[in-house]
């Protein structure tokens, strides 16, 4: 059997995010993407552009080269591309004899927004998700680094998506192992772009959830909506009793199969006195509890509905591989 979500070409019409705005910079960064190699790279005039990272020369890692005024330079021989991948220049050439036609590289789409890199691999068949509190002046953005996970996206976002894991996974941040019964939750649309439930929980509140949730008090009131975008987005709201939101944005970015990216975008709405790294230090945590448990599987979650055993807590998990296995399924 191939790659399920590599080989699958559903998937290349989405957006995924590949690296902070601010990581991509002076040099060239590789990432990777549906089981392909890309290279990210800004030019002289701030523009991002996404290319296979691979000179069609003698198949060299584009991203080992450097960036010289408007062009990404081979570091083999010294070839150099533009932004939308043509070759502009090889060095051994005699001046003013073309490059071979084959020389030239099909760039890949690539836009900036909420502080990341998007790349989409095929033709667009949806837009990145309107995330409404980024022009809203009462909440800043907070965007962290890239982390790599060794587990399949579909495995973070079914986790995501799951609050009954909270009590065990997370007992060293804010879980509560007195708290385990799920009640009734109903799907439906959170927004134009996010379908999921909205809940309610208590969450234990010591050393870091202090300064997330803004309160000093053992146990805070939490009330939170979960969801997703396809086909691998999630996103989580909370909201707390005093007034204090925290919106999430969770993105598990596929290199293949069976390893991701992983990263979280933060809107925050509170009185902006506390350091952004002081805000992020609870997700972090919750973060690193979530990978510790997911890494211990190595294959892609079943997509069929017979597979697993689910129970009425895991509607929203459910749903959501319908729907991502009738995408595969197109």
């Amino acid at each position: 059997m191939g790659a399920i979500l590599s080989d699958n070409k559903n998937l290349a019409g989405y957006w995924y995010p590949l690296a902070r705005s601010t990581d991509v910079l002076a040099a060239p960064l590789q990432r990777g993407l549906l089981g392909r190699k890309l290279v990210l790279w800004r030019n002289g005039d701030g523009v991002v552009s996404a290319l296979p990272d691979r000179c069609p020369h003698r198949e060299a890692e584009l991203s080992r080269g450097e960036v010289r005024g408007d062009c990404l330079v081979c570091p083999y021989h010294g070839w150099e591309f533009a932004a939308d991948g043509q070759c502009t220049r090889v060095p051994s050439a005699t001046v003013g004899v073309p490059a071979p036609p084959k020389a030239h590289l099909d760039a890949y789409r690539s836009q900036e927004k909420y502080g990341l890199i998007w790349v989409c691999l095929g033709d667009p068949v949806a837009d990145i998700p309107a995330m409404k509190w980024e022009d809203d002046p009462e909440f800043r953005r907070i965007n962290t680094p890239f982390d790599v996970w060794n587990v399949s996206a579909t495995r973070m976002v079914d986790n995501f998506l799951d609050i009954t894991h909270f009590p065990w996974v997370h007992r060293g941040s804010f879980g509560r192992q007195d708290e385990t019964v799920v009640p009734h939750v109903e799907l439906g649309a959170l927004d134009a772009d996010f379908h999921g439930y909205a809940y309610e929980v208590n969450a234990n509140n010591a050393a870091a959830g202090t300064i997330a949730s803004g309160q000093s008090v053992e146990v805070v009131h939490r009330r939170m909506t979960s969801g997703f975008n396809l086909p691998l987005t999630c996103r989580s709201t909370i909201e707390y009793d005093n007034g204090l939101a925290h919106i999430l944005l969770l993105l598990s970015v596929p290199i293949d199969d069976v390893n991701s990216y992983f990263n979280f975008v933060v809107w925050r709405r509170d009185d902006f006195s506390v350091q952004a790294e002081d805000v992020t230090r609870l997700d972090f945590l919750i973060g690193a509890e979530d990978k510790r448990m997911l890494e211990t599987f190595d294959t892609i979650l079943p997509m069929d509905q017979t597979s697993l055993v689910s129970v009425q807590a895991d509607k929203c998990s459910v749903e959501w591989r319908r729907q991502f296995a009738a995408l595969l399924a197109k």
